[in-house]
């Protein structure tokens, strides 16, 4: 009697489920999206699973509903999911896409799908893995077989993840985007033809296709790059256009004389560099020009509506005139309506004043958040100490990143001299940022941000050099992308003359916390550093650790990188979440490059500094 009632609760649970599960249509059809036969205007805000932690994003979708929006868009970072060739990750961590899509299905919000290959977003190298670059013949973003292989590839895994959450499978899925942003590319790839881009454009949009991913798709680029950029078969929205009357007169030329109208990057913030100043959009200008799209009917997606954080070496870089990288902060606040932390800000409540309606939720409760007055460090590890327990790479030159089989962290370039030399030392291929010793002895800091490649060295008799090199982060946007190798990536020269013959390279990728367990105390300052300390806590919750009393490096917290600091500021804090600490026992690493003192605490406080400029502190000496 009791397996029959169980199996009748199991039965009437499955029909409940499948009822609350009402499968819906959606389609682009007479200028309008379309949804269950009704016509819809989007309100949808980005936000990216990787840079939040799993445990948050119900928190998130909470926040984004109450602020009255009913879609969420997402990129799909390429080298978050294929951590090396052919070996794929949708399940650790915060890489399960599926459960971030279906979270967002059921807090009542449908989602916009962006799988690339190629993102931008300020990721590291765009969202390609780093090892393409790898591959015999292979030109990323370009019309070749070793490319568009990989991208196949990719696009199958990525359906076998997603498309039983496709709307057309019963899932919140309305629309995919086709490649992204490609008309910029074309404009800054002018040495290759617009016949040879649109082919290869139209490759990558088949084999979404080809794939299974049948839902509407779009396009989405500057108003004046829709030529170039604009996919047959595909809506094109405008990115950043504000003007209603210019979106609607460009999406006519390339849409068949009508509709639907949408901005698919609509800015309430922008992006953020080391060492610049932290860019403010207004909430005053961010609530003028939302009532500017709900008047004129436009659909649109706020690009970030809660940006987050670039977690370990998930930061990319761009680059201009004056700088050769510009490094992306491991914040990704963005000055987006909702904070880096899940906080509603001014501009949220002023959207929300906007778009709220009798059924928008209330706001949710903002995450506990804590601080710690003070964290003991017990041991300062000297670098050395991990690098003599690495066999090194003995070559010739120095070898790059790729070379060494290493995407992110640090390589320790060394090589002994039998005899002396000094003179100016050009480290013209420097990716990216480098510290200089002679016989342990710091000599300079030079780095790309600066372009400042070259210093006066005096090298003695049986001495040896040691070039200690960061990857930054690649470049994630413009032509530039294409030349992402890292590490030392031209050849070393003193005096005029090129370094040659055994030098040895002692990989450091730091892709875990280093395991200081049976290391002693040996650190002097001016050496880089490895700091542990532990600390207990009655109460989780949200923190910032305060970096402003260090130079530069990474933090581990109870095994996880929670990013990259540097005293040249904007930030100076670095997000804990309270999701990734512990009640009791908690551990924390911090490598310091810099090390021009040395440390014995650190200290988390309660808000965030993002906005403490200190560039001269970055100046290569």
């Amino acid at each position: 009697m009791k397996k029959n009632l169980f199996s009748l609760f199991l039965f009437l649970l499955l029909i409940t489920n499948a009822i609350g599960q009402k499968k819906h249509t959606f389609e682009i059809k007479d200028g309008n999206f379309i949804l269950d036969g009704k016509n819809i205007q989007i309100h949808s805000g980005e936000m990216h699973y990787a840079r939040i932690p799993k445990e948050y994003w119900r928190h998130r979708f909470q926040m984004m509903k109450a602020m009255g929006l009913n879609a969420v868009a997402t990129y799909v970072f390429w080298n978050y999911h294929e951590t090396a060739p052919g070996v794929w990750d949708f399940k650790t961590g915060n890489r399960n896409i599926a459960e971030y899509i279906k979270t967002a299905q059921e807090e009542g919000l449908y989602v916009i799908l962006r799988p690339g290959p190629y993102v931008c977003a300020e990721w590291e190298f765009g969202g390609y893995p780093w090892f393409l670059q790898k591959v015999p013949g292979m030109v990323i973003r370009g019309n070749n077989p070793q490319y568009l292989a990989a991208t196949k590839a990719y696009f199958t895994a990525l359906y076998g993840q997603v498309k039983n959450l496709l709307v057309t499978n019963g899932g919140p899925i309305i629309m995919v985007q086709g490649e992204n942003e490609f008309g910029s590319y074309v404009a800054q790839r002018k040495d290759i033809s617009v016949e040879e881009h649109k082919k290869y454009s139209a490759a990558v949009f088949q084999q979404l296709k080809d794939v299974g991913f049948n839902v509407p798709f779009f396009t989405s680029d500057g108003s004046w790059l829709f030529a170039e950029g604009a996919l047959p078969g595909a809506l094109p929205t405008a990115n950043g256009e504000d003007n209603v009357d210019k979106l609607k007169e460009v999406v006519n030329k390339f849409n068949g004389g009508k509709g639907p109208y949408m901005v698919a990057e609509f800015y309430p913030g922008w992006l953020d560099h080391w060492a610049e100043p932290f860019p403010k959009v207004s909430a005053e200008n961010v609530a003028k020009q939302t009532k500017k799209y709900l008047d004129a009917g436009i659909s649109f997606n706020y690009y970030m509506v809660h940006g987050g954080t670039n977690f370990g070496f998930t930061s990319g870089a761009n680059y201009d005139g004056k700088h050769d990288i510009q490094p992306d902060l491991t914040s990704y606040d963005y000055d987006a309506p909702i904070s880096e932390a899940g906080w509603a800000t001014e501009k949220y409540n002023a959207i929300r004043e906007l778009l709220k309606t009798p059924k928008t939720p209330a706001i949710p409760a903002k995450n506990n958040v804590i601080s710690i007055p003070e964290i003991k460090l017990t041991k300062a590890v000297s670098l050395e100490s991990l690098k003599d327990k690495i066999k090194p790479v003995n070559d010739e030159k120095p070898l790059t990143f790729e070379e060494l089989n290493q995407g992110h962290g640090y390589v320790w370039y060394s090589k002994k001299f039998k005899q002396p030399i000094s003179g100016k030392l050009e480290l013209n291929g420097l990716r990216d940022y480098a510290i200089v010793y002679v016989n342990g002895e710091k000599v300079a800091e030079l780095n790309s941000y600066y372009k400042k490649y070259e210093c006066t060295i005096d090298v003695p008799f049986n001495a040896t050099l040691d070039i200690i090199v960061e990857n930054m982060g690649r470049i994630n946007y413009g032509a530039k992308i294409i030349n992402s190798t890292k590490g030392i990536i031209s050849p070393v020269i003193i005096n005029g003359e090129t370094i040659t013959g055994d030098w040895n390279m002692y990989p450091l990728p730091m892709d875990k916390m280093p395991n200081l367990a049976d290391a002693k105390s040996n650190a002097k300052a001016g050496e880089p550093t490895l700091y542990q300390g532990t600390f207990s806590l009655s109460k989780k919750g949200d923190t910032f650790l305060d970096m402003r009393d260090w130079g530069k490096g990474i933090v581990f917290i109870n095994g996880i990188n929670i990013g990259r600091y540097w005293s040249v500021g904007p930030q100076q804090t670095l997000y804990v979440p309270g999701c990734w600490l512990k009640e009791g026992a908690n551990e924390i690493v911090i490598f310091e490059q810099k090390n021009d003192k040395l440390q014995t605490s650190v200290k988390s406080i309660e808000t965030p500094i993002l906005e403490d400029l200190q560039p001269e502190k970055g100046e290569a000496k």
